[in-house]
């Protein structure tokens, strides 16, 4: 086998030391993943936008984590309740969208695998709360409503949408 000086210089690096997959692979593997995951900005186009959204928020954190901030509209029901309580809290018919904290904290994913085990349609929201706020998208307190400025790390300041 002859190796040009590309190759030899792909195989040295971590990144394509592990060839990319196939492209058929590839649209299954981020097409299941859009099955899975839905994110900030499009919940909250989607919750923005007059009428029925078709599903439900879910905060999966505890009671001093809601009254520390949560989205508006969300049903809060910590992951732990999930078995006894959201037969009564949720509609089996209306897709529901899980979050947590932020992208360092997996309660979303625990919350949607307890959610699918009892039969519901599910989907995480990436970034989570963290990331709601951070995009500068209004959240309730305690308080009351609260809203921070966008970061320009993680959402455009001058544009209606990133464009993706």
């Amino acid at each position: 086998m002859v190796m040009t000086s590309h190759s030899t210089a792909t195989a040295a690096h971590p990144v394509l030391r592990v060839p990319p997959a196939s492209p058929a692979a590839a649209a299954a593997y981020f097409g299941a993943s859009l099955a899975f995951h839905a994110d900030v900005s499009d919940v909250a186009a989607a919750l923005a936008a007059d009428g029925d959204p078709g599903f439900v928020v879910l905060d999966s954190r505890s009671t001093a984590s809601w009254d520390q901030g949560h989205i508006p509209g969300a049903v809060h029901l910590p992951t732990a309740l999930i078995p006894e309580q959201a037969a009564a809290l949720l509609d089996p018919a209306v897709p529901v969208v899980t979050y947590c904290w932020g992208p360092g904290c997996d309660g979303a994913t625990r919350a949607a695998l307890a959610l699918a085990q009892l039969g519901f349609h599910v989907k995480e929201m990436l970034g989570g709360f963290e990331y709601w706020v951070r995009e500068g998208f209004t959240y309730e307190t305690w308080e009351g409503g609260a809203r921070r400025a966008a970061d320009p790390l993680t959402a455009p300041v001058d544009a209606a949408d990133c464009g993706c």
